[in-house]
């Protein structure tokens, strides 16, 4: 807010050229001054006489001279009248120096004042100036404060954003961890499921093994009290192709059991003439093979190893009608003639 000066009111702006106006009436004021002053010394002035001479041919015939009148006195002027000029001339000049002197007093406080009108513009400048830099630093500072302002915005924004993907990570983190928490029990259940089964099997072939060795025992007694393994059993079988005969404990139809498991894995393609081999075989009760060897020879290695094979091949052994294999049997094997 610019500020009024109540020591010099306002006043029209100053005419450009005031002050040259001013020093030339002040030239003329001085040279009519000095005009006016040798005018009156000049009319104050005696005029001094004027003497010529005159010099020209005079004829032979006498000429009257003439001879010129005296110059007339200019009678002197009153002292009187000569003292009231001066003294009018005084008071003209006082009256002159008395103008000029105001005149220059007036010029001087035109200046001062303008001096002071043009300290004031300044200052009202300045003071306009400073206002606007203060508005324009007020400026600054509040566009500032706005780009602080939204930056901050802008970070809480990302930092809530960040959270967010945060929580969501460790929610999905969580969920795995849970699916693989409910993976790993699923499969600790599997694998206590497979354990005890495992355990059960186990079990079961543990005493299956048992019951496999007590029917072997009596099988091995029974056998002991037939005699030696050459006497004559349960009977051989008599087809062309081979047969087989079931042990102590086996049921009549078994031996055609073990004829139709065994003759698919007979491969022979020698003569055929007179071969017959008989295999002597231990089983456990699921039907698994445990040994088979050559009780009785045909006199033809070949025949007797390819007899071996086909039983070999055959493993499992087909179970009798109680769901059982017999412990231990006899097969009488012939080739195709």
């Amino acid at each position: 807010m610019i500020r009024k000066n109540t020591d010099y009111p306002l006043q029209p702006p100053r005419e450009r050229g005031t002050g040259r106006a001013f020093a030339f009436a002040l030239v003329m004021h001085a040279l009519l001054g000095f005009f006016l002053y040798h005018g009156i010394q000049w009319q104050n002035s005696t005029p001094e006489g004027a003497e010529a001479e005159l010099w020209t041919e005079v004829p032979d015939t006498a000429i009257p001279r003439v001879v010129p009148p005296p110059a007339p006195a200019v009678p002197a002027p009153p002292v009187a009248d000569e003292q009231a000029e001066i003294a009018l001339q005084e008071k003209k000049h006082k009256q002159q120096e008395a103008a000029r002197q105001a005149q220059l007093a007036e010029q001087q406080r035109q200046e001062k004042l303008q001096a002071q009108q043009e300290a004031e513009a300044k200052r009202q400048q300045q003071l306009a100036e400073q206002a606007a830099q203060l508005a324009a630093q007020k400026a600054a500072a509040a566009k500032q404060k706005q780009q602080q302002q939204q930056a901050e915005k802008l970070k809480q924004q990302q930092l809530a954003e960040q959270q967010k993907q945060q929580q969501l990570k460790e929610q999905q983190q969580e969920q795995q961890k849970q699916a693989e928490a409910e993976a790993q029990k699923k499969a600790d259940a599997q694998k206590a499921a497979k354990a005890k089964a495992q355990a059960a099997q186990a079990e079961a072939a543990a005493q299956a093994k048992k019951v496999d060795a007590e029917r072997r025992a009596r099988l091995a007694q029974m056998q002991g009290m037939a005699g030696p393994p050459g006497s004559t059993g349960n009977g051989l079988g008599k087809s062309g192709t081979g047969s087989g005969s079931g042990g102590n404990a086996a049921s009549p139809g078994y031996a055609d059991k073990v004829r139709r498991v065994v003759r698919p894995n007979i491969s022979w393609g020698g003569e055929t003439e007179g071969l017959e081999t008989v295999i002597a075989v231990r089983c456990s009760p699921t039907g698994t093979l445990l040994s088979a060897t050559i009780a009785h020879s045909s006199g033809n290695s070949a025949w007797d190893d390819a007899a071996l094979r086909a039983v070999q091949r055959s493993d499992p052994m087909p179970q009798d009608i109680d769901g059982k294999t017999p412990a231990s049997f006899r097969i009488t094997l012939r080739p195709a003639g």
